[in-house]
Formats: structure tokens, sequence, C-alpha cells
């Protein structure tokens, strides 16, 4: 199958300024992330990957390292509005499927990037896919900074919340002595999932996506998929083994992911 990747690219950063052009092994860090999911394809099968970036600076970047780049507008809310723009200056046919890749993941896992693809294509009512994998523990289920979706029974998302959902009903009485497990045994498999912030889109519904009424559960959860539920569009997501490394959001993540491509150099 055919599709687009595109990784939106913002040069503003309250944490890491500059992020997208940080060095990574040499590297700005979105080059790096073009690179990584680049190399998870045999010659000449790699999808288009194109960096949506806000800046000259970083279009000039990847354009030195290979990696082709559009200039968007720097006035965009959020990243679906410049994931829209960047579909516009491609080109890109209403039926086309395209990937969002932060531009903040360069230890992203490619074959991750192909399966979201081929996950839309295979459910052609969806507008949108996604990826999570199985929740295990406590911690993760109460993190507020963990989103968690319910799926259906044909794999689709019924929810995504930063609250513990589902909850079972009996551990209501642990939660209030403060005495809830940390693994949850009882918990029947299949059911609490940690979501992935991945997405694969169908260009005339990401077209459509930023001009859709922002949905009062998006903003009271601050999750922006839940404007697609809210609207009655199907997500449907695709469920993997085990978490993707995590993304570089602080000081402290890009000195370990530097660690990382100093160990492994040729990645």
């Amino acid at each position: 199958m055919t599709y687009t990747v595109l990784i939106p690219a913002r040069l503003a950063s309250t944490r890491l300024p500059n992020k997208p052009l940080l060095l990574i092994n040499g590297k700005p860090m979105v080059v790096q992330v073009a690179h990584r999911v680049a190399s998870g394809f045999a010659t000449g099968m790699a999808p288009k990957i194109v960096v949506a970036a806000d800046d000259e600076s970083i279009v000039r970047a990847c354009q030195a390292h290979g990696v082709k780049a559009v200039l968007t507008r720097t006035d965009h809310a959020s990243g679906s509005d410049r994931l829209a723009e960047a579909c516009e200056i491609l080109g890109l046919s209403a039926d086309d499927i395209v990937v969002n890749v932060q531009g903040d993941e360069p230890l992203i896992n490619p074959a991750l990037v192909g399966v979201v693809a081929q996950c839309l294509q295979a459910h052609p009512r969806a507008a949108m896919s996604t990826a999570a994998h199985p929740i295990a523990l406590a911690s993760e289920l109460l993190n507020p900074n963990v989103v968690k979706v319910v799926l259906g029974a044909a794999g689709q998302a019924l929810y995504f919340s930063r609250a513990p959902i589902p909850w079972q009903r009996d551990l209501f009485p642990a939660l209030e002595r403060g005495s809830l497990p940390n693994e949850w045994p009882t918990l029947a498999p299949g059911t609490s999932y940690r979501h992935i912030g991945i997405y694969g889109y169908r260009v005339h519904f990401l077209s459509q996506f930023p001009r859709l009424q922002a949905a009062p559960l998006e903003q009271l959860e601050a999750l922006e998929q839940l404007r697609a539920l809210w609207h009655g569009y199907t997500i449907q997501v695709h469920v993997c083994d085990d978490a993707p490394e995590a993304g570089v959001d602080t000081p402290e993540d890009l000195v370990r992911v530097r660690a990382h491509f100093a160990q492994r150099p040729l990645e």
C-alpha cells in the first residue's frame, strides 16, 4: 500500500527551545525521526516521508540531510491544522492515507507506523487509526499523564480519558483506604489499554477535522481525539504487545535518547 508519513515540527517549545533542531548523534532530532521511520522499510519501499515545519530553519536542516520538508503557517492552533495544510501543499488526494508521527519520537518503532496505516486501510469505515497496549500496573492506570482508551468488540475506540478507565466497582473501597495493589490480578484481559500517540488519517477527514466544533469532552480531558468520537467518527485501534520507547519532552529525556544513540550509533 502507499501512504504518506507527516512529521509536524514546531520550533517553539517551552521546555526545550528549538527542539526539532537539537542534535542527536550529529543530526537534528526531526531528521533522526524521519530517518528512523525510513529505516524500517526495504530500499525503495519506504512511504513518502515529509516534515511539516513552521520555520525555514527546520526546512533547511531537513533538506541538508535528504529529508523532504514543507513550510506551513506559524499560526496553526493544533498539529492537525498543520497536517491539513501540508496535505494541501503536497496535493494529496481525498482518499489518501497519512500517518502522523511526532517530531520528538526518535526511537519510534518503524513497524508501528506501517501497522497503523494498514489498520486504517483495512477498516474503510474508520476515519482514523491509532495504537494502544495493555495496562498491567495500577500506577499507570492512575497516572493522568497516561491516556487510557476503552475498545469495542471490533477494536474501535469507545472513549479516551486521563482517568482510570474502565474502573472495577469493587476497587472503590481499596481506593478509599489507599491500599490499591500495584498489579491488577483481577482485571479481565483485554479491558484496559494505554493509548499510543500515533495516528492514521484519511486526507478528506483530516481536511475537515480542524473545522469541526471543539467537543466539550475534548476540552474537559484536553484530548483532541475526543472531538472525532463526539462527532460520530470511528477511530480504529491496533493493539500492540508492548509499550513504545518514550519520546523527548524534557531535558532529561534528551539526555536519555542521546545516550541511547551513543551506544547504538548505527541506528
